[in-house]
């Protein structure tokens, strides 16, 4: 596997020799400093350049990089331009994410000086690697304190109360009628997210919203106590109701410790009418 220097070489090398190319910066993860190193980060890069078409038209200014085993453009169906909705206005910036055999992956785009002076592709996790017109501005040292924990208001955190045990009667009901994609779908995008949620405000309390918890919350084994990360762990079933109805019970309790805390740094009341309603629904539909 090619080292970070060795790819960096190909990087501005490849930045360097084509007479398109104004500029190139680093985004992403190994652009920001609180982020420990390991051979799985992604290589986000930007290229500055006077026009995108050319670049579309013909990838071979890309074979530099080493040989692409897997790929997706931000045109591809069902990928990361559909999702982000961002399939328009190729001509003003356009990307390729790209995993090479040995391992390594670059996203790396294409955009215009125009588009780079909006700032629309970058936020502070911006490193500079070169520029050879002086285009790139000047900005302070990466810092990822945009994506900090914020602490929520009264009324977001009563609505994530709200729609932690709301969505959960759903949940149970899709176990009750033995429909396990809708029940479990429902789990994770509504309930558990929630639960996620409510552990990251837990995380900013105990950090004074300081921290980052991570793409899709990956820094909680970090940041977690031990005995709150082994209780969220059981929060994950498997396809078995019994299993599923065990996690939907450490949820609800993990759900109320971490809540109460919350509401105690707010200085608002937890809503045990929501948790109370929510049980005895499951009560009354469970019934015979």
């Amino acid at each position: 596997m090619r080292t970070e220097k060795e790819m960096f070489d190909i990087i501005i090398d490849t930045a360097r020799s084509d007479e398109r190319v104004l500029a190139a910066y680093l985004k992403g993860s190994r652009a920001n400093p609180n982020v420990p190193r390991d051979i799985y980060q992604d290589f986000d890069i930007m290229y500055v350049v006077k026009e995108t078409e050319s670049f579309r038209a013909d990838t071979s200014w890309m074979n530099p990089f080493g040989k692409v085993i897997l790929k997706q453009e931000q045109d591809d169906a069902y990928g990361y331009g559909e999702r982000f909705g961002l399939r328009s206005h190729y001509d003003k910036t356009y990307s390729w994410l790209l995993i090479f055999e040995d391992g390594n992956r670059i996203d790396i785009g294409v955009e215009t000086l125009e588009t780079m002076e909006e700032g629309s592709n970058r936020n502070k996790l911006f490193l500079p690697l070169i520029d050879k017109t002086g285009c790139l501005p000047q900005l302070p040292p990466p810092t990822d304190e945009e994506f900090y924990v914020r602490k929520p208001t009264e009324a977001q955190f009563q609505g994530c109360c709200n729609e932690f045990f709301w969505s959960l009667c759903d949940v149970v009901k899709g176990i009750l009628r033995d429909e396990l994609p809708f029940a479990m779908t429902t789990y994770y995008a509504q309930s558990h997210h929630m639960l996620e949620v409510m552990l990251g405000w837990y995380i900013g309390s105990k950090t004074d919203y300081s921290v980052s918890c991570g793409k899709q919350n990956k820094y909680f084994k970090q940041y977690l106590p031990e005995n709150v990360y082994l209780l969220y762990e059981e929060t994950f079933p498997d396809s078995n109701y019994e299993h599923f109805r065990e996690a939907i019970k450490t949820s609800c309790r993990l759900f109320r410790e971490m809540a109460v805390l919350i509401a105690e740094s707010l200085g608002c009341t937890y809503p045990e009418e929501f948790e109370q309603g929510f049980m005895k629904y499951t009560k009354a539909v469970s019934s015979d």
